[in-house]
């Protein structure tokens, strides 16, 4: 900041031998006690944005070339004008002028005060408008800096950024939706191939493929409905997954039911959904092959509990149980070695046990 002194003569800056009046209000503007012409001019000049000095009674003192450039003024036409009558009186906005007395009074200061001018021959400008008090000008050799900046060309690229990320939402918005629907069709395609084989390996083959296609399509259709760019809420996708599965697997004859407890507001990442997802559907189709044969009834718990630092998704059913023979090695399945490679790529490890009845499968992630 600048510490204005008292001159008893007024003397007009040279710049190489020539007056430069452009940059400095009237060379014979009377201003305020204390305030000279010379040392606002010295002030205003050293500044490449458009810059104006006021007295304490928000008349202009001096203006710099930029400011003067802007607006398409000359120093002489706005010699003493009152702040709010600059610019056709656009400054005259008195929640603005409020705050420059208190500028004055108090020595606080405006950051980044933004309006909309209208500029002769460019149109309208958005401005940021700052103020300080000139260091140590108090009573009537008070006096305050007003620094605009035009942040016209910024607020444009950011409109027109914001205008492409919108864009971008409706097409990933719009390829999500395809997906799902494709997935969709080829899971029904896959299920109408299952009715028409005669093997029934081959039918169970395809009903598992159908459930693995519904779980990756129940995604995208979340994903959809989610905010571009947020993580996924685990209550809703896992009970939209859990609703298709059941709707495919459990026949008329055959009543099983399917829970999902998580919080309200957990959530996973969106990259990392489709392994969730993915293992709940062969933890579910485990649980219906080996825990509920011959249409036996029950009812299948899928829980989530935790957040990323650790967390833990389980499946637990109250079927039959696993049988294991000692002496017979247990045989690996492919719904088994989905969940272990997927659990890896989670970071997390697989834990199964024994119920009274059932079984429970967990996926547990520890920080």
């Amino acid at each position: 900041m600048f510490q204005l002194r008292r001159e008893r003569k007024h003397k007009i800056a040279t710049d190489s031998g020539r007056n430069v009046g452009s940059t400095l209000v009237g060379s014979g503007t009377v201003a305020e006690p204390g305030i000279t012409t010379s040392m606002a001019h010295a002030i205003v000049d050293t500044v490449r944005e458009p810059l104006i000095v006021l007295d304490r009674k928000l008349h202009l003192i001096a203006a710099n070339r930029s400011f003067c450039r802007l607006f398409h003024v000359e120093p002489e036409a706005i010699c003493g004008s009152p702040f709010h009558a600059l610019s056709r009186s656009q400054w005259d906005i008195p929640a603005l002028l409020r705050l420059l007395d208190e500028v004055i009074v108090d020595g606080t200061a405006i950051e980044a005060y933004e309006s909309e001018i209208d500029v002769p021959g460019t149109g309208r400008h958005r401005l940021l408008l700052n103020a300080r008090r000139l260091l140590g000008g108090k009573g009537p050799d008070a006096a305050l800096i007003i620094e605009l900046e035009d942040v016209t060309a910024r607020r444009e690229a950011d409109r027109q950024k914001d205008e492409l990320l919108r864009q971008q939402e409706i097409l990933l918005l719009e390829v999500q939706h395809r997906i799902a629907n494709s997935l969709q069709i080829i899971a029904s395609i896959l299920l109408l191939k299952a009715r028409t084989v005669e093997s029934e390996i081959a039918r169970s083959h395809l009903h598992d493929t159908h459930d693995r296609v519904i779980s990756v399509a129940t995604l995208h259709e979340q994903l959809r409905m989610s905010p571009l760019g947020n993580d996924v809420v685990v209550a809703p996708y896992l009970s939209k997954l859990c609703e298709s599965l059941v709707s495919s697997m459990v026949s008329d004859r055959q009543h099983i039911t399917v829970t999902v407890t998580a919080l309200p507001d957990a959530t996973v990442r969106a990259a990392d959904a489709v392994s969730y997802g993915l293992i709940v559907t062969e933890l579910i189709i485990n649980a219906f092959k080996h825990g509920f044969p011959d249409g036996r009834e029950g009812c299948i718990a899928v829980d989530f509990f935790g957040d990323r630092s650790g967390w833990r998704l389980s499946v637990s059913d109250n079927g039959v149980g696993r049988h294991l023979d000692p002496a017979t090695p247990e045989r690996v399945g492919l719904g088994t070695s989905i969940v272990e490679a997927l659990a890896h790529k989670l970071e997390a490890k697989v834990e199964i046990s024994a119920g009274h009845p059932g079984t429970t499968t967990s996926i547990v992630h520890v920080a």
